[in-house]
């Protein structure tokens, strides 16, 4: 991923120590985000450390185009320069996976409307959330907002990515909500950039390889068995990826961007 056009900003999850990664920083282009977050697993405080680190990113002062969202299982599938590429051809478009909560996806319409405590750990929190929601009525999404929904990661203008940021933040109504939700880092930036008027931009695609045939609430762990559908596919990420279970696949898609053998197609 090494290119003059990108920079790397990474986030390590308060609660891990920080320390074992500091080298990163003497890396080029890679900067660690020093206003970090405790991250919990489909807790508000995952997207309260991805609007930390947006605001770090945007009061660098720099004029990016496009904030790529990643995670640590993430690798890509094309080259840096064939990415960078992508980026410039498509300036002004905003990538961003999303299905309708009502018609596409009714089973997710119970994050919604249901009060969740997964960002908070104290006993008896699971009882006390079936408490609340046998006694309260259904939430709705403040403003009337149509839900929109699923994978958490995107590709987004600084412009659209602050706009989500500053929206939530700034509204008590959308703070309070997200707060209490489960997975709201999963919904959260659909709903709100899909009820805006940055609509038109949004591309339904973040260009991420996942495989999602096994059920459940995690993706298949990717590996050399995998190999074929990650050579040809047009997506420019897969994930997820574990270097413990499979590092044969990290050193083949190596190999494979090296030669130049990975799908260009250029309308992707």
């Amino acid at each position: 991923m090494s290119h003059p056009g990108f920079d790397f900003f990474i986030h390590v999850d308060k609660k891990i120590d920080i320390k074992p990664y500091l080298y990163l920083s003497s890396l080029p282009n890679v900067f660690l985000i020093k206003n970090r977050e405790d991250v919990r697993w489909a807790g508000y405080n995952t997207i309260l450390a991805t609007f930390k680190c947006i605001r770090e990113i945007c009061s660098t002062g720099k004029k990016y185009q496009y904030i790529n969202f990643l995670s640590g299982q993430d690798y890509p599938l094309k080259s840096a320069s064939f990415i960078f590429d992508f980026f410039k051809r498509n300036r002004g478009k905003e990538f961003l996976a999303y299905k309708s909560y009502v018609h596409e996806w009714p089973e997710g319409l119970k994050r919604v409307k249901e009060y969740s405590f997964v960002n908070f750990r104290f006993p008896a929190m699971h009882f006390l959330e079936r408490v609340v929601n046998s006694i309260l009525p259904s939430r709705s999404l403040p403003y009337n907002y149509h839900p929109y929904g699923d994978s958490m990661f995107w590709m987004l203008s600084p412009e659209c990515a602050l706009y989500v940021t500053d929206k939530i933040m700034n509204d008590k109504k959308l703070n309070t909500y997200f707060r209490y939700t489960w997975g709201s880092d999963e919904f959260a930036f659909q709903t709100v950039l899909l009820n805006s008027e940055y609509r038109d931009r949004v591309v339904n695609n973040n260009y991420r390889y996942i495989d999602w045939s096994g059920g459940g609430s995690h993706p298949k762990i990717l590996g050399i068995e995998d190999e074929q559908n990650l050579r040809s596919t047009p997506m420019l990420f897969g994930r997820k990826f574990d270097y413990n279970s499979d590092r044969r696949i990290l050193d083949v898609l190596d190999n494979i961007i090296r030669d130049g053998s990975t799908v260009t197609n250029k309308n992707i």
